[in-house]
């Protein structure tokens, strides 16, 4: 009985701050901001990774991003990121990569002010420390991705060379697409906890922000399937918007993903809080 009470307390102190600090309002910022950061983060990153020489990186990044999107929602505009980044750019310090990599540490700033104002704490760092911090966010991103692109390339062959000494490994090691997937989900599991560790003012625990990102995983695989199964049997979006279908629905789906993503930080701020209260009361 007292943890039911617990988890009413918790949830009502979460779910009432989201609703008292426009939490609604701010995940459409942070959805607009995400879609609006996603494309110049992966044009400057397909940049540099061609600068150093890994031209076959941009086809590696869009499956790293939209792999763990629904399939009806990622299929119409994967292809269309693709060519895009396959356009020729002449070099990588040039003011479009340069304002690419800007308006990317933009999406990084979003998340910021969002879990601020989901962990209820005050900005105390200046200007140029926070946008220094995005970019390098956006770096190490970019650097990330081109990783695990080279792993993606040579890991047929490193298969193949594990498979000619070690036979019975074979049941063990599936398939690249297999790998993939399970790249992509480790990508956005490391995302999710540098990003509640190092971007809201203050210091957390690693337990601290252990339920809000578990909650963020479960809110995010079911929200989308529920997403995903709308579009497939009740959705008139390609009716409605024509030729902006695409855009619209990623638009909605990164406003759902958005509202959970707030709702993992108000939650565990909510447990915080609720373990804070605890302490205080004597005996």
């Amino acid at each position: 009985m007292r943890r039911i009470v617990a988890l009413k307390r918790v949830l009502y102190d979460a779910l009432g701050h989201f609703n008292y600090d426009d939490g609604w309002s701010m995940a459409s910022h942070l959805a607009i901001t995400a879609l609006m950061a996603l494309f110049p983060f992966l044009i400057f990153a397909t940049t540099l990774a061609s600068f150093l020489g890994a031209s076959a990186f941009a086809e590696t990044a869009v499956h790293l991003v939209f792999d763990t999107w629904p399939e009806q929602i990622a299929a119409p505009i994967s292809q269309e990121v693709i060519n895009v980044l396959t356009v020729q750019r002449s070099d990588l310090l040039t003011y479009g990569v340069l304002l690419a990599a800007f308006f990317a540490s933009n999406g990084i700033e979003a998340l910021r002010t969002s879990l601020n104002r989901a962990y209820r704490v005050v900005e105390t760092r200046s200007f140029v420390y926070r946008r220094i911090q995005s970019l390098a966010f956006v770096f190490i991103a970019t650097i990330g991705f081109l990783a695990i692109s080279l792993l993606l390339v040579f890991a047929p062959l490193i298969v193949r060379l594990a498979l000619a000494n070690f036979q019975w490994l074979e049941a063990y090691l599936g398939t690249i697409t297999l790998w993939r997937y399970v790249i992509a989900s480790t990508v956005i599991v490391l995302g999710l906890i540098a990003v509640h560790v190092w971007l809201p003012a203050g210091k957390r625990r690693f337990v601290d922000i252990v339920p809000g990102i578990i909650f963020t995983l479960v809110g995010w695989l079911v929200g989308s399937t529920i997403f995903a199964t709308y579009l497939d049997n009740f959705s008139s979006y390609v009716t409605t918007y024509a030729g902006l279908a695409s855009i619209m629905i990623a638009v909605v789906f990164l406003y759902i993903v958005s509202l959970i993503f707030i709702l993992g930080g108000e939650l565990n701020a909510s447990i915080s809080r609720y373990f804070e209260a605890r302490a205080r009361v004597p005996g």
